[in-house]
């Protein structure tokens, strides 16, 4: 079989620091272990002084201005909303923390599907033919991407979305749980806009601006 980038069983480095101590930060925790291991180190890293500092998990909490990374250590940010992540990469970005990839081992990825870097890929996910993903795209549980799809820096894709095929989602987009995005075509991609909300449960059956929340099925404008 051909070599598989994504689900390599030995990480190219030593210590994950997961950003955020919250909810998602407990289930990237648990996928990198599912992906590479105990033996991997993981610390949560937080950039609130009087955050809590006690052990989550078992994983130490860490104020990112404390830490002295190296070549054996990566990050990933675990953090839903796109404008948070966004904001966190930029104080990564200045330590400097070089970005992770992280993906379950029980998700499916074809070899023409491009991961960029600090990408999150869930349990239960598949990513069919010919899809771009950009940087820090979190693809959360039982999600599903086909052909031609573009999906944009920082967007979020929250549990059980469906993106249909020749689908461009701009960057930092929110895609709310349980929502489904119906096919455009090659020559008319359907495209949801830069930092545009697409609310849980909805169908989107046209492009959706950019900036705007759209809910409902079929899905409306909102705002």
């Amino acid at each position: 079989m051909p070599r598989d980038p994504f689900h390599e069983s030995i990480p190219g480095f030593k210590k994950l620091y997961i950003f955020g101590a919250g909810g998602s930060g407990r289930e990237v925790a648990w996928l990198a272990k599912q992906s590479w291991g105990n033996e991997l180190e993981i610390e949560f890293l937080v950039d609130i002084p009087d955050y809590p500092r006690h052990p989550v998990n078992g994983h130490a909490v860490r104020l990112i201005t404390e830490i002295e990374p190296n070549i054996s250590s990566r990050v990933v940010i675990a953090i839903g909303d796109p404008s948070s992540r966004r904001r966190i990469a930029i104080l990564c970005d200045a330590v400097p923390l070089q970005e992770a990839i992280v993906v379950h081992p029980r998700s499916e990825i074809s070899d023409s599907v491009e991961l960029g870097s600090g990408t999150i890929v869930c349990a239960g996910t598949i990513l069919t033919t010919n899809i771009n993903v950009g940087r820090h795209v979190q693809i959360n549980v039982g999600c599903t991407v086909s052909h031609d799809a573009i999906i944009g820096d920082f967007t979020t894709l929250s549990p059980g979305v469906h993106v249909s095929g020749h689908v461009h989602i701009g960057q930092g987009a929110f895609i709310g749980t349980g929502a489904s995005i119906i096919n455009g075509s090659q020559s008319a991609p359907i495209v949801i806009g830069d930092r545009a909300i697409v609310a849980a449960g909805a169908c989107v059956t046209k492009s959706v601006e950019a900036g705007a929340l759209v809910a409902g099925v079929p899905a409306i404008r909102k705002r």
